[in-house]
């Protein structure tokens, strides 16, 4: 079995901002699927080409991450390297994404999280651009606000639910292949 392990914060004060995004994708994979909370997450399973895959939410906030991934990874014996995890990125331009196979963390705590727990590098991540951060705005400020009304959110879900189709279909080489370099989206924050 495969995982999609999105990340956010959960409750309702976080449930519209960038840092959310990775739930955001979580729910569009899982669709209608019904949702069960275990091991410090929400789980749904769910069916793609064939193979069930597991499609996790951390309710353990942003940060400890890698305490959900873990125990998850640990109890249904899902290797590194089964999961993809999808994250927000504020560097990237709003809609731009990126295909992993392996890496560093690149700053992002909850991505940290999970490397450090899982004590490698070797798992398949997916970042979704919210950017670019306004210069009278801090990092944090900026992924913890709602989406602005000129944001194409749907059109962000849907890129980053058809690179992990993609992924789960074809395989990390084909998804970095195909999504990475995308064109930003429409509304993305101005710079200036």
């Amino acid at each position: 079995m495969r995982a999609v392990v999105g990340l956010g914060n959960p409750g309702t004060r976080y449930a519209c901002t960038r840092h959310n995004v990775g739930f955001l994708v979580a729910d569009d994979l899982a669709g209608r699927a019904s949702w069960v909370e275990r091991y410090e997450a929400h789980m749904a399973v769910t069916q793609f080409f064939d193979e069930e895959v597991l499609v996790v939410k951390p309710q353990t906030y942003m940060n400890r991450s890698g305490d959900a991934t873990m125990a998850l990874a640990e109890a249904v014996d899902i290797a590194p390297q089964d999961m993809l995890v999808v994250l927000d990125d504020f560097l990237f331009d709003f809609g731009r994404l990126r295909v992993r196979r392996s890496g560093s963390d690149g700053g992002h705590n909850g991505l940290a999280s999970i490397l450090e727990r899982l004590a490698t590098e070797e798992i398949p991540r997916l970042r979704l651009g919210v950017g670019p951060v306004p210069p009278e705005e801090s990092d944090i400020d900026f992924v913890l606000a709602p989406f602005s009304g000129g944001e194409d959110v749907e059109g962000l879900v849907q890129r980053g639910s058809a690179a992990t189709r993609c992924w789960l279909q074809e395989g990390i080489e084909a998804a970095m292949n195909r999504f990475n370099g995308s064109p930003a989206l429409p509304g993305g924050v101005d710079r200036d």
